[in-house]
């Protein structure tokens, strides 16, 4: 079997709306259109769509009232980062934030009017071997950042600065920026970690302690501790830990890799 094209037909209840947000936000056009019926296409390798309004009798009898449910549309993309970057300030219905799974997967949903789920991906790749520390031979290396070292979840905004992926052997540095209110999930890290407030002030609650950190001053944050952080103003903050931090939240299993940190 020799196949040369892919098509994914999904059977909806309004065909425009479904059409306006695969156009708009994932740059899809339209190749072919006529009354409850529409042919998307991009120029790229991603799959074609036809959609189908529900009811319509191009489908046979058994099938005309389905409707497309349990099914995910997965692209995967380069820079995931800068596009949910761009998407979110598109107003797209980002409705799962930018994640990386266990096995080296970045991803985020969306979900289309129709409740149609469309998962944009990344794979992370494996870093290129670092030399080893002290060693005549290690490079310097200065780091500009950029939109494709940031991820935005719906409390925070982190930045990537060194990292194992951008040439540091031992430790991650990153920056966070918080609006007023924002208040993180409670979760742990297993690698101490430093936070410096530049600007705004943060409440940082540690077991069953509260601390007010203001622009200036630092924190040490212990291994392993179970914390949660608020900021009391609009805050941006600079952290550093080891480069292997993973952090864990009550009540899921496993841990999280910070992909900012990676």
């Amino acid at each position: 079997m020799n196949v040369s094209s892919s098509t994914l037909s999904l059977t909806v209840a309004d065909v425009d709306a479904s059409r306006a947000f695969l156009c708009t936000h994932l740059g899809y056009e339209v190749a072919m259109a006529d009354e409850g019926f529409v042919s998307l296409r991009r120029e790229d390798a991603a799959v074609d769509i036809v959609l189908l309004r529900g009811g319509t009798d191009v489908l046979p009898p058994e099938q005309r009232d389905q409707r497309a449910a349990g099914l995910i549309l997965a692209l995967t993309v380069a820079d995931l980062a800068a596009e949910e970057a761009r998407l979110r300030a598109a107003g797209a219905p980002i409705t799962m934030p930018l994640r990386e799974e266990p096995w080296g997967e970045r991803l985020f949903q969306m979900t289309d009017p129709n409740g149609v789920v469309v998962q944009l991906v990344e794979w992370a790749t494996a870093a290129d071997p670092a030399p080893a520390g002290n060693d005549e031979s290690t490079p310097m290396v200065v780091i500009t950042p950029s939109t494709g070292h940031v991820t935005i979840s719906p409390n925070a905004t982190m930045t990537g600065l060194a990292a194992p992926s951008r040439g540091s052997i031992e430790l991650s540095t990153w920056t966070v920026t918080m609006e007023a209110g924002a208040t993180g999930p409670e979760h742990s890290i297993n690698r101490e970690q430093v936070w410096t407030v530049t600007t705004g002030a943060l409440e940082v609650t540690c077991r069953d302690r509260t601390v007010k950190v203001a622009v200036g001053r630092t924190l040490i944050l212990p291994a392993g501790r179970l914390r949660r952080i608020r900021a009391l103003e609009r805050t941006e903050a600079h952290v550093s830990m080891p480069a292997d931090g993973v952090a864990s939240v009550p009540g899921t299993e496993g841990t999280r890799e910070l992909p900012w940190a990676r």
